[in-house]
């Protein structure tokens, strides 16, 4: 009798909407498969809801990949694993603290060598920069990417800003009678069990080759050419921005705060002001460098490296 399959599910969440989406994913492979679970712990945690000058603080060393410690993990990182699920959220368009100081470690280079790795995104929207951040992680720890399953927040960008700010903030996830609930969908959430049969076949015949383009069949990653426009012009502000106040000290520094203040103001009054200039802009760009930009859609929901 054939063992069941080996999954490692590797993920960090401060609100629990990851560990939702996750248990929703898996939940047809239970009893068919074994699991286990590696939960990713700050040496310092992060808090949630936010304070909100701690949580724009955050952003250098965030984009600059400079960050803060995880406890050792748990997990034996010679075991044998069949795949691996990195399931993780972008914060401010690159991996989360936790999960790119888990990718920078010794650990994870040895535990992710040669391993299948499928990852698995609970997002706002823009996951594009990190998405590319965590492919040159799993490339250089020698393992590979088969799979990319993305969940988003699917209202207008700026109601997602509000109802997104709202709950990192106050810790009101709920509708009001003006906003839709925040994050993802509740309705994305409860039937993204659809994707484990693809996952269950692949384990079962060995066959990884074709399992993103099952995945992508199923709608595992759906983008809009407008957000590709708008993340490419949020990444250059952030990596600006990040280096202007990383220069006034390390986090928290008092020296640094009017700078991330003067960085917060700006951040919403851009959004605000970029979300419909990227969405003229796209349409101007699907007309008149259309193929150039669906080659860019195409990219981003593959998992190919450049």
């Amino acid at each position: 009798m054939n063992e069941r399959p080996k999954i490692l599910v590797v993920y960090y969440t401060q609100t629990g909407q990851l560990k939702r989406i996750i248990d929703h994913v898996l939940a047809p492979l239970e009893g068919k498969a074994d699991f286990t679970f590696e939960e990713l712990v700050p040496v310092t945690p992060f808090p949630f809801p936010w304070g909100r000058q701690q949580f724009y603080d955050t952003m250098p060393e965030t984009v600059q990949s400079t960050p803060r410690g995880i406890e050792p993990l748990k997990v034996d990182v010679n075991a044998h694993f069949d795949l691996v699920i990195l399931a993780y959220q972008p914060w401010f368009l690159s991996p989360s603290q936790p999960t790119a100081a888990f990718l920078q470690s010794e650990a994870a280079k040895q535990l992710l060598k040669g391993k299948k790795v499928i990852t698995l995104l609970g997002s706002r929207n823009m996951w594009l920069n990190a998405q590319e951040k965590v492919k040159n992680y799993l490339h250089q720890a020698g393992s590979t990417l088969v799979g990319n399953i993305v969940l988003v927040d699917k209202s207008p960008n700026l109601i997602s800003v509000i109802t997104i700010l709202r709950w990192a903030f106050k810790g009101k996830k709920e509708a009001t009678r003006f906003l839709p609930q925040a994050g993802v969908q509740e309705n994305e959430i409860l039937t993204s069990g659809r994707f484990a049969g693809p996952i269950a076949a692949a384990l079962q015949h060995g066959k990884w080759d074709t399992l993103h383009s099952e995945l992508l069949a199923l709608d595992a990653v759906e983008l809009l050419p407008n957000l590709v426009v708008l993340e490419n012009k949020g990444i250059r502000a952030f990596r600006f921005w990040a280096k202007f106040i990383s220069a006034k000290g390390g986090p928290g520094a008092a020296s640094r705060q009017g700078r991330v203040t003067m960085y917060r103001v700006l951040l919403l009054a851009g959004i605000f002001v970029l979300t419909p200039v990227s969405l003229v802009t796209s349409l101007i760009q699907l007309n008149l460098k259309k193929a150039r930009l669906r080659r860019e859609v195409d990219y981003y929901k593959g998992i190919s490296l450049r």
